[in-house]
């Protein structure tokens, strides 16, 4: 009898330990990678809606363009430097509110970020 309760005392402690680990992993999982392309001197779209946590990969697929692609708003502030034809980079936006994102290089490249809950 003694091993039927060590048994069932270690199946709970290890039961208690996977729902602690779905807890703190939950938010990781329901993060959304968007994906932004650079082309023609241009975002794809010119306003795009996340979730806090979410990230955006802006790519560049210019074929001899290079890309400076930021942002100096209150809120998810970034900047990529110069980012070459075929690169791309990710970056998370976690506090709530609009960001406007730019090309320090083309003036006439503007994306709006907005991030609600």
């Amino acid at each position: 009898m003694d091993v039927l309760k060590e048994n069932v005392m270690k199946m709970t402690i290890i039961s208690k330990c996977c729902l602690l680990n779905m807890i703190l992993a939950a938010p990781l999982v329901f993060a959304t990678e968007h994906e932004i392309i650079q082309l023609d001197k241009k975002f794809n779209v010119q306003e795009i809606t996340i979730k806090p946590g979410d990230s955006i990969k802006f790519k560049n697929k210019e074929k001899d363009i290079t890309h400076n692609v930021f942002s100096l708003g209150p809120k998810n502030a970034f900047e990529l430097k110069s980012q070459l034809p075929g690169q791309e980079s990710k970056v998370e936006f976690k506090e709530p509110g609009t960001t406007e994102v730019e090309c320090a290089i083309h003036q006439t490249m503007k994306l709006k970020v907005t991030v609600k809950k």
